[in-house]
């Protein structure tokens, strides 16, 4: 029993020494490890150190800048809207008569004018008509002529008591008779005069044709829906545009005492002017859906640069601000809701607070500085409240500041 009990416990010499070189490995490990921790702890520390010496700007040296002076002027109070070109004349030209086309005789696009034969549709039976009515009316007038003849020998007669006054009265009547037939033979002629007339087809105004939309040998009805030739006159054309109800007032109040607003219409870029106008009417409604109200302006259009409904921006000018100090817009930079610019004193940039107002063409009214004031338009992200600045020969692109800046 005792040497089966010994040999029971009996380790192998290998197992003994393995387990403290296992111990040994796992150390190493932990120590790689936490020298990788130290190591990525320091690079982060190192990233946000360098964002936080950025984000304070503590640039050294002097700062080149492009300088603007504040200057005092006027200044345009602008109302913007979206509007569509809407042509004065659109008209949509349909046939008054039936018959065959035998003619077109405009281009497509091209210019006309009031007057200018567009389409002939064949007018050979209604020309027989005519004829046929005028025939009529010459044969009532003649007959009319005699019986005019009659009443006269009539009256002459019943001045000599030679016929009784009764067949003097009756040739009277048969007189106004007569006079009531050549009437409507009249009519009549005039009326087949008018049917000849729709079947050659003239422009009602000045202005572009569209696409051709029949062809000759087409045939045609009287009072049909289908559209022969579209003619929009091109200038003067008009912008419909819509403004806020809360805008109304202030346009009512400088249309009311005689004023004529203008309106500029630019391209959908806001960066071209197309053309420049009046401002003519506007509905006598507000749209309770949009709570919008509808104005119409109306544009020379010399160069044909407004087309039919062409969308555009709609600038209304309702107001002009005089004496105000202007700088450009670039030049105004924010903190929050506070706006400053650096003012450009002894070789410095100084921050100066300032209230801005109403902007136009890449210029700000502002208070708080005075006309004749220098002040920095470029080079932002490097100047602090004290930087030593020089002026720049060369163009600066303006930039604008991060929300915090220190001073």
């Amino acid at each position: 029993m005792d040497q089966d009990s010994s040999a029971f416990h009996y380790e192998p010499r290998g197992l003994t020494a393995e387990a403290p070189k296992k111990r040994k490995h796992r150390w190493i490990w932990v120590v790689i490890l936490l020298l990788f921790g130290l190591l990525f702890y320091w690079v982060l520390h190192q990233h946000y150190a360098s964002q936080a010496v950025g984000g304070r700007r503590t640039f050294t040296g002097v700062v080149p800048v492009t300088e603007a002076t504040a200057r005092s002027g006027s200044i345009g109070v602008y109302l913007d809207a979206i509007g569509t070109v809407t042509p004065v004349y659109t008209d949509s030209i349909t046939a008054e008569v039936t018959g065959v086309i035998t003619a077109v005789h405009y281009r497509e696009g091209q210019y006309v004018h009031k007057g200018d034969p567009l389409i002939d549709i064949d007018d050979r039976p209604y020309v027989a008509q005519l004829m046929e009515a005028e025939g009529a009316l010459q044969r009532d007038q003649n007959l009319l002529a005699e019986a005019q003849m009659d009443l006269k020998r009539y009256q002459l007669a019943w001045a000599k008591n030679a016929i009784p006054r009764q067949t003097l009265d009756d040739q009277a009547k048969l007189v106004l008779q007569d006079e009531g037939v050549v009437k409507n033979d009249q009519g009549t002629v005039n009326y087949d005069k008018v049917q000849v007339s729709f079947c050659h087809i003239t422009s009602p105004i000045n202005g572009n044709v569209g696409l051709r939309l029949v062809d000759p040998g087409n045939l045609v009805t009287a009072n049909s829906t289908t559209t022969l030739v579209v003619v929009t006159q091109m200038a003067p054309t008009t912008v419909v545009f819509t403004l806020a109800e809360d805008n109304l007032p202030e346009v009512l109040q400088q249309t009311r005492s005689g004023h004529r607003l203008t309106v500029e219409a630019l391209d959908r870029t806001d960066e071209h002017e197309l053309d420049a106008g009046r401002l003519v009417s506007m509905s006598n409604q507000i749209d309770t859906v949009t709570g919008t109200v509808q104005l119409r302006a109306e544009f020379p259009n010399a160069k044909g640069t407004l087309y039919p409904n062409q969308f555009v921006n709609a600038r209304l000018l309702v107001n002009t601000l005089e004496n105000q100090t202007l700088i450009p817009t670039t030049a105004i930079q924010h903190n929050g809701s506070v706006a400053f610019v650096y003012l450009i004193q002894n070789g410095k940039a100084v921050m100066r607070n300032v209230q801005a107002g109403v902007s136009n063409a890449g210029e700000t009214a502002v208070t708080g500085i005075n006309p004749g004031d220098v002040v920095a338009n470029s080079s932002f992200q490097k100047l602090i409240n004290g930087s030593p600045v020089s002026k720049s020969n060369f163009a600066i692109t303006p930039t604008q500041p991060s929300a915090g800046i220190s001073q």
